[in-house]
């Protein structure tokens, strides 16, 4: 039996929106993680070795830092875990974008997937070995942390997730009220 003409452009008209969706976060992946290679390559070749370039006085200063490991340079010798971690993150943004027709979710995935990809290829590509790269850094806050681009579009990302999490946004579009039907 066929399908009802206003169903079939119904279909037609949600899959062109998921497409579009898809390619807002691939667009803001691409962006992020271009920015971040691009940044990473400039502060490599111009900074390394060099002292620390103040931007606001000593409280935000340029330096590279090599980073084994997590944020603040937790987990040092778990480079491969952190590896894997990134890679996981990949493979559940691409599933979750199979359904995703939310704009605010296409660039808050957009951004994760980006700065997992910036990360993810300073680990398996610079020194000192495959799967075990040390990220560069180079953003050094005073009594914080030193953190590169990629790191800001994950930090970005994820509280936007929380964000829309919060107000009952869903990455297919729907939204859920707590305390509705539960």
């Amino acid at each position: 039996m066929d399908e009802p003409v206003g169903a079939t452009a119904a279909g037609a008209v949600a899959g062109a929106v998921r497409r579009r969706r898809i390619g807002v976060l691939l667009l803001i992946a691409l962006f992020a993680y271009l920015v971040d290679l691009g940044s990473k390559v400039l502060v490599v070749a111009r900074l390394e070795g060099h002292q620390a370039i103040q931007v606001i006085g000593d409280v935000v200063t340029l330096q590279v830092i090599r980073n084994g490991g997590a944020a603040f340079g937790m987990g040092q010798a778990m480079t491969v875990v952190f590896t894997m971690i990134a890679s996981a993150v990949i493979v559940v943004i691409w599933r979750i974008a199979r359904k995703l027709y939310s704009l605010p979710w296409a660039i808050a995935l957009g951004l994760l997937l980006g700065g997992a990809l910036g990360n993810l290829t300073d680990r398996l590509f610079r020194t000192p070995e495959v799967f075990r790269g040390h990220v560069v850094d180079f953003i050094s806050v005073q009594h914080f942390a030193v953190f590169n681009l990629a790191d800001s579009a994950i930090v970005c990302g994820g509280i936007l997730v929380v964000l829309l999490s919060f107000r009952g946004s869903n990455p297919d579009g729907t939204v859920h009220q707590a305390g509705k039907g539960e």
